[in-house]
């Protein structure tokens, strides 16, 4: 059977696939026709003193007044998803003085590992595309003395979504902006307690939601007093073999690199029990009870449940190798986390 034949689901999704980079192929050819040029759009990163893993994105993005100034103003909710994502891109990043010319994947996204000589804490570095303006993004620098790091879940967990999860996606990115959404209560409280309590751990958000609306999402971090961290999303659209992208697959994929990149890091897991992060999450502890300190899900309330499509069972896991803990928001899970231990008790 040849790999043109469209009688295999397989074989659609990978035609499937073309057509989408045609078309976005096509809508840059337009929108160079009008003297429109691509830009980076940077997320922060992570790292270690010897290397950094890059992120960011490659976009011609419609012009439109200024709405606002500081990082990530130039982008927001809908304008992320009509801009034109430059499939292959080559981008010029510049660390300490050096620079590495790398390629963007299909969809414009840039994740990458660049070796580099870096001190401990947050960095900056530029990228930018077909010799333009230099864009400055930064990356988290973990020392190896480090034995302490925290992953979070995004919506639901952090951010209060309370909407059906079909709408959800389509909501957060085309209509609403970062002063309409709500923190989830207490959770930023958490965060900062955490990391002030843990000198030099990384923070790394971990979401299922695409990398277009990473500026509205980190807005919103900031608008909020969240601590910052990295920011891992993913990509829409079908790959070779799917039709969409798996985001489980993509969340243990990426815990499983945290383990690897840092064998010395211990973990504190937060999500929730509207998605599949119980499920994630015992898979990782499971994998490697040693580099997780602890398990933090929060349940969401009844109607946040029904909207969310349910909850997933979340056992008690008494048996568990890791303290496991839930609560309904974060000032709770603060109390349980000090119950077991991973947070120090707050002075009386």
């Amino acid at each position: 059977m040849s790999d043109t034949d469209t009688s295999t689901p397989r074989a659609k999704v990978l035609w499937l696939a073309r057509l989408e980079y045609r078309f976005h192929a096509w809508r840059e050819r337009r929108a160079r026709r009008r003297g429109q040029t691509p830009t980076v759009t940077p997320f922060p990163g992570y790292g270690a003193p010897d290397w950094v893993r890059v992120l960011g994105r490659v976009m011609i993005v419609p012009p439109v007044k200024p709405v606002g100034e500081g990082e990530y103003a130039a982008v927001r909710g809908w304008r992320s998803f009509v801009a034109v994502p430059i499939g292959y891109a080559q981008v010029t990043v510049t660390i300490a003085g050096v620079a590495h010319e790398v390629v963007a994947d299909r969809g414009g996204v840039i994740d990458t590992r660049i070796p580099a000589q870096l001190e401990s804490g947050w960095q900056t570095f530029t990228m930018s595309v077909e010799g333009g303006e230099p864009v400055e993004t930064r990356a988290f620098i973990v020392s190896p003395d480090v034995r302490f790091g925290v992953v979070s879940d995004v919506d639901d967990t952090v951010m209060v979504t309370a909407l059906p999860r079909p709408l959800l996606a389509a909501w957060n990115s085309f209509v609403v902006d970062e002063h309409a959404r709500q923190p989830v209560p207490g959770m930023a409280v958490l965060m900062e307690r955490v990391v002030r309590e843990n000198p030099g751990a990384p923070l790394v958000y971990l979401s299922t939601g695409a990398w277009n609306i990473a500026p509205t999402l980190m807005r919103f971090l900031s608008r909020h007093v969240f601590p910052p961290g990295a920011m891992l999303l993913t990509d829409w659209g079908p790959t070779h073999d799917r039709w969409f992208r798996s985001g489980q697959a993509h969340k243990l994929s990426n815990l499983r690199r945290l383990a690897e990149e840092f064998p010395h890091v211990r973990w504190l897991l937060i999500g929730d029990d509207g998605q599949h992060d119980d499920a994630i999450y015992t898979t990782f502890t499971d994998e490697h009870p040693k580099q997780v300190v602890a398990v933090a899900i929060r349940r969401l309330s009844p109607a946040e449940a029904v909207l969310a499509g349910g909850r997933t069972a979340v056992n008690d896991h008494a048996a568990a190798a890791v303290p496991w803990v839930s609560d309904e928001d974060g000032a709770g899970l603060l109390e349980r986390l000090e119950d077991v231990g991973v947070v120090g008790a707050a002075p009386a």
